[in-house]
C-alpha cells in the first residue's frame, strides 16, 4: 500500500500514491440514459483532474453527503490517462487535518500561482511608474492607487477563467501590459513626432497599469479560484475601474483633460461592447493600451493551450479559450 506523499501534479500513468488535493468542483449530472452521477474535480497547484463518480459505486453516497467544494482532502488514488482525459481511481479519501501539516500539507500547494514572486512584481510596477510617468501629479495618483490596494493585488488573479487565473496572476498580466505600453509609447512617439496633439507616454503607461484596476471589486479570491462579486456580476470591472479613478481623483486631483483621457483608457480597453467596453478606443493612447492588453491575454491562452493540449498531431484541438486550433509543428518534418 502506498504511503509516500507524491504531489498530484507529479503522478505518472498507473501510479498509486497518497496526495493532498482541493475539491474545486462537484456537479450532479445525468447520462443520456437518465442515470445520475457526479462529476468531481480535484486539483493541486500543477494539475486538475475531473472525472465521474458513478451512482452505483461505493463513493456515490459519500460524495453526495460529505464532499464539499472548497475543502482540502488527503487521497490515496491511482492516476490514469484515458481517452476521456486524466482520471483517478480513489482508494481512500478524508478531509485534511492538523496532523497533515507534518507531512507537508499547505493550502497554497493546491492553488495555482504565478511563476513570479508577487512582491517583486509589485515593486517592479512601482518602479516602472516612477521611471516612466513624468507628470508628477499623475505619477502620485497611480502610486496612491497601487499602495492603497497593495495587499489585494499581491494575491488577486487576473480572471476567473482563461488567462492569468492564478494567485498573483493580476500582477503578472498588468506588469507585462505596462511594460509593453512603455515600449509602444516610446516607439510611436518617435515614429510620429509631429502628431497633434502629441502622444502622451505618461497616459499610455498609466492606462497600462490601471486598465484592470476595477477587478479589485469585480473578483474575490477563494481557495477554488477567483469568484465574481455581486457588483462584479452586475456592473463589471470596467465601470468599477472608472469609479475608482474618480474616487482617487477626489484625493489626488488631476487636470480635467488628463482625467478625461484616463477615464477613456479604462472604459475603452476592451474595445467592443460584447467584451464589456461601452466605447471603442478613440485616442492613440487608448488604442495602444487595448492592443497591449489583448496581446498579453491571448498569448497566454495560446501558450497554455500548447502546454496542456494532449491531442496528437501537428495541431491542437479547438477546445481552448481561443476556440481555434493551434499549430505546434511537426507536419513538415514528417513529410521530409
Amino acid at each position: 500500500m502506498a504511503t509516500t506523499i507524491v504531489p498530484l501534479a507529479e503522478l505518472t500513468q498507473g501510479q498509486e500514491a497518497d496526495f493532498f488535493a482541493l475539491l474545486s468542483a462537484k456537479e450532479e449530472l445525468t447520462t443520456k440514459d437518465g442515470k445520475p452521477y457526479f462529476r468531481v474535480t480535484f486539483r493541486d497547484a500543477g494539475r486538475e483532474v475531473g472525472f465521474p463518480i458513478w451512482n452505483d459505486t461505493s463513493w456515490a453516497k459519500v460524495c453526495r453527503e460529505q464532499w464539499a467544494v472548497g475543502e482540502f482532502y488527503k487521497l490515496r488514488a491511482q492516476y490514469r490517462e484515458t481517452n476521456y482525459g486524466p482520471q483517478l481511481e480513489i482508494r481512500k479519501i478524508r478531509p485534511v487535518n492538523d496532523a497533515d501539516r507534518a507531512e507537508g500539507f499547505d493550502p497554497a500547494m493546491c492553488t495555482p500561482s504565478s511563476r513570479f514572486d508577487p512582491q517583486e512584481m509589485f515593486d517592479d510596477m512601482v518602479q516602472l511608474v516612477k521611471d516612466h510617468i513624468d507628470l508628477e501629479n499623475l505619477s502620485t495618483f497611480v502610486l496612491a492607487i497601487l499602495e492603497k490596494h497593495r495587499e489585494t493585488l499581491l494575491t488577486l488573479p487576473a480572471a476567473k477563467y482563461n488567462h492569468h487565473a492564478t494567485v498573483g496572476g493580476y500582477l503578472e498580466h498588468v506588469l507585462c501590459v505596462a511594460r509593453t505600453c512603455v515600449y509602444l509609447a516610446e516607439k510611436y512617439a518617435e515614429q510620429y513626432p509631429d502628431m497633434q496633439p502629441p502622444l502622451r507616454k505618461d497616459l499610455v503607461v498609466a492606462g497600462g497599469v490601471l486598465h484592470d484596476i476595477g477587478k479589485i471589486r469585480e473578483l474575490s479570491a477563494t481557495p477554488t479560484g477567483a469568484e465574481y462579486t455581486a457588483s462584479g456580476t452586475l456592473i463589471g470591472h470596467i465601470l468599477q475601474g472608472r469609479d475608482m479613478i474618480r474616487e482617487m481623483a477626489a484625493e489626488h486631483p488631476l487636470d480635467d483633460e488628463t482625467l478625461l483621457r484616463l477615464e477613456h483608457l479604462i472604459i475603452a480597453h476592451q474595445r467592443l461592447p460584447e467584451w464589456g467596453s461601452p466605447k471603442p478606443p478613440m485616442t492613440p493612447e487608448a488604442l495602444i493600451v487595448h492592443h497591449a492588453d489583448d496581446l498579453d491575454a491571448k498569448l497566454q491562452m495560446m501558450v497554455n493551450t500548447l502546454a496542456d493540449d494532449t491531442t496528437e498531431g501537428p495541431l491542437t484541438s479547438s477546445r481552448n479559450p481561443l476556440h481555434q486550433r493551434i499549430y505546434r509543428g511537426g507536419e513538415a518534418e514528417e513529410k521530409e
